[in-house]
């Protein structure tokens, strides 16, 4: 307890000294007035009825890209209608022609290296949480929720669903995006009069970035702080939602070439969604099905620590960062969603748990406070000895000051039935937390602070997390200093801990130079520290890690980096970096200090034919290290496109240890035929894991946000090389509004 202590309140007295600082003031407050109409419009990207030439434009966009300081050059003009039930949303997208890149017709492509036009919705004027819909050229659809004030792109989570219509035309120098998203996708407050609103956009033929409300570019394209204001001509009135009903109906076939058996298995069940006014939404699953038709990318990891791995589940998503933004994401998070749904088997590996129903009540109680309560029943698996738990998380988050929030945590695993293999130490796990995050109004200082306590049987005393972070972020500089302490004790079954017993200190240092006339359009130099003590091991310094990185962002927006890098590692357990059963491991309690150069080249991804390679050249722990990383892309647009990543490891460390070559292959085509029907192959090669899979889908939107699947799922053990599971799967989703 006492080891931690100093460092919260360090850290809580500095972010109380830049609470109380002068604020940000804007760089422009822009303004569109949002007109009332009667009739509801076609949604045909005409823009042709007499409504959209009464409404006012939001224009002069400012770049962003490659530079911040003038108007584009392609200007874009974005109207905007509304009544009792929609809001329209008419785009002119100008274009020094109509060659514009389309790599895919899929929904919720990626923005980058193709033509598109993006809209952010901060209903709640609270610079925290926004809603998100975008266009390409072609009238591809994608759609997101952003949180966390959106200063980082890991706070924007694209995969979440909504109904909406959207059209589009090409012509001679210009696009026309023409949009109608029911107001009941929003939430917002009854007799609101003013949302707050960007617009950006990707223009491939100028090599140009631009916003409407204007972003420096040491800011992300995201950010919730540089916005303007969509003010309604008359209140917005309580919203008339619909209750969608999602059954699922999924059956397989499997055959387990091990034990040579052949296995069926049909299941139903389905999600409800229930709107609660304008503002919450009770979402409900019964009997759900969270295997996932598209599978995770396998990773190699030569590191002593597990992998985080993005939740995909629909269930999950709504207000995810409610629950999910608490603590440490890469050392000690309270709550990690794809923890519930899998466990492990008794010889130690991740598998399915089945889970029996959940709710999930999350949402606005009014503008400056947010509430999320999720509960979700588990099976019991006897013949791999896992319980049957009880999951409940509480989340209360309070917005203070212009953009900044304090949060509130609670965190319960409740064994609802003590089997005879259920030991006392397992019966709970609990964790209580608070968190603040600091975001001034134009996100020049930004930081978080919390402390959490766990509660198990028979645990330590050891058992708090605490730490945080203050960031400065200018056009040219940023200075960031971090800190974190994780009991020995500290236990967060429902969580990601990545270790246990540690203090550390993370210092980062950030330069960006912006030339004038050159190729070059930034060049950036960052040096970041991290230092790692043992508290009950008498603070023994045991990671330590010094890097000093040098940036070059190209103007034809293809990018290299170069880094030098330093390691010290004081191995408290037996390790073998190979991975390998049956190397000798580094033994524990030795020490070591290492060094290594990578080079990371990224060309231009507007291009037929991108690519992206990195190689890193080094000392290894007491040994070397060689690997070579590439990710190469390939479009034939709009019907097709293909990647090839691969990555290969050679290590080789002094006899008795061990020498191996590691490799990954991950080839992947995708043909998207129509905007609804899609078929994507994907297949994996890990010799780590001695792992060779093939998954290939197809995908049938026959109705919006309801698709029929067809999947074939292919694994092979490669030592010898032999088939271990084939399944194929069919699974049918069908949204229905009522």
């Amino acid at each position: 307890m006492k080891s931690f202590k100093p460092l919260f309140y360090l850290f809580f007295c500095l972010g109380w000294q830049f609470l109380s600082a002068q604020q940000d003031r804007n760089l422009e407050q822009k303004e569109i007035h949002v007109k009332w109409i009667e009739q509801e419009l076609t949604i045909d990207g005409a823009l042709n009825e007499s409504a959209w030439g009464a409404a006012e434009s939001a224009k002069d966009f400012w770049q962003y890209f490659p530079t911040d300081s003038i108007l584009s050059e392609s200007q874009t003009e974005i109207k905007m209608l509304f009544d009792n039930k929609y809001l329209y949303i008419g785009i002119k997208v100008y274009a020094r022609g109509n060659n514009f890149i389309v790599p895919s017709l899929k929904r919720d492509f990626d923005a980058r290296g193709n033509d598109n036009i993006n809209l952010l919705f901060d209903t709640y004027k609270d610079g925290a949480n926004a809603f998100f819909f975008g266009s390409n050229s072609a009238g591809v659809q994608r759609e997101a929720l952003i949180s966390g004030g959106g200063a980082n792109y890991r706070d924007f989570i694209n995969t979440w669903d909504v109904k909406w219509e959207n059209e589009s035309k090409i012509h001679a120098d210009h696009y026309i995006a023409e949009m109608k998203i029911p107001l009941a996708s929003f939430k917002f407050r009854d007799q609101e009069t003013v949302w707050r609103f960007n617009s950006y956009r990707f223009d491939t033929q100028s090599n140009d970035i631009s916003t409407w409300s204007r972003i420096p570019q040491n800011q992300t394209l995201t950010n919730l702080a540089f916005m303007g204001n969509m003010i309604f001509e008359k209140p917005l009135n309580k919203v008339k939602t619909q209750f969608a009903l999602i059954p699922y109906v999924s059956g397989n076939v499997t055959k387990d070439f091990d034990i040579d058996k052949t296995t069926t298995d049909f299941s139903v069940g389905g999600d409800a969604k229930i709107p609660i006014g304008n503002s919450m939404n009770l979402d409900l699953t019964i009997n759900p099905d969270f295997s996932q038709v598209e599978v995770d990318e396998l990773v190699i990891n030569l590191t002593r620590f597990e992998v985080f791995l993005p939740e995909k589940r629909q269930f999950f998503i709504d207000n995810a960062d409610l629950f999910s933004d608490f603590g440490n994401a890469r050392a000690a998070n309270p709550f990690f969603s794809r923890r519930i749904g899998i466990a492990e088997d008794l010889e130690g590996d991740n598998i399915e748990n089945s889970i029996i129903a959940g709710a999930r009540l999350s949402g606005k109680i009014n503008e400056n406070l947010r509430i999320g309560v999720l509960n979700i029943q588990t099976a019991e698996d006897v013949a791999n000895e896992i319980p049957t738990n009880n999951n409940t998380v509480v989340a209360v988050q309070q917005k203070v000051f212009s953009r900044s929030t304090v949060g509130l945590i609670f965190v319960n695993r409740q064994v609802t039935k003590m089997s005879d293999f259920v030991q006392d130490a397992e019966e709970f796990n609990r964790v209580l937390g608070l968190d603040f995050n600091l975001r001034t109004e134009e996100n020049k200082w930004i930081g978080r602070y919390y402390l959490h306590k766990s509660f198990a049987p028979e645990a330590g005393d050891k058992d708090f997390s605490s730490g945080g972070y203050l960031e400065y972020n200018t056009r040219e500089w940023k200075f960031n200093l971090g800190s974190t302490y994780v009991g020995e004790d500290f236990q967060a079954d429902l969580g990601f801990v990545r270790r246990n017993d540690i203090v550390t200190v993370d210092p980062v240092a950030t330069r960006v130079f912006y030339p004038i006339g050159s190729k070059v359009n930034t060049h950036t130099i960052e040096v970041r520290a991290n230092s790692t003590w043992s508290p009950d091991l008498d603070f023994k310094y045991t990671e330590g890690m010094v890097d000093l990185e040098y940036q070059i962002q190209l103007r034809n927006q293809s990018s290299i980096e170069m880094a030098l890098n330093h390691r010290y590692t004081y191995l408290l357990e037996d390790f073998d970096p190979t991975g390998s059963d049956e190397g000798e491991p580094l033994p524990a309690f030795s020490e070591y200090s290492y060094s290594k150069l990578d080079l990371t080249y990224e060309s231009d991804r507007r291009k037929d034919f991108s690519f992206t390679a990195r190689t890193d050249v080094g000392q290894f722990f007491n040994g070397y290290r060689y690997s070579l990383t590439s990710d190469f892309r390939l479009r034939l647009q709009p019907y097709f496109t293909a990647s090839f990543r691969s990555s290969y490891n050679y290590i080789d460390l002094p006899d008795p240890y061990s020498t191996a070559s590691i490799w990954f292959v991950g080839p992947k085509f995708e043909f998207t035929f129509t905007k609804n029907l899609f078929w994507s192959t994907f297949i994996q090669y890990n010799s780590q894991d001695e792992d060779f899979s093939i998954n290939s889908r197809l995908q049938w939107r026959f109705k919006p946000l309801s698709d029929l699947y067809v999947v074939y799922n292919d694994n092979y053990k490669t030592t010898p090389f032999a088939p271990g599971t084939r399944a194929l799967i069919l699974k049918f989703t069908y949204w229905i509004n009522i």
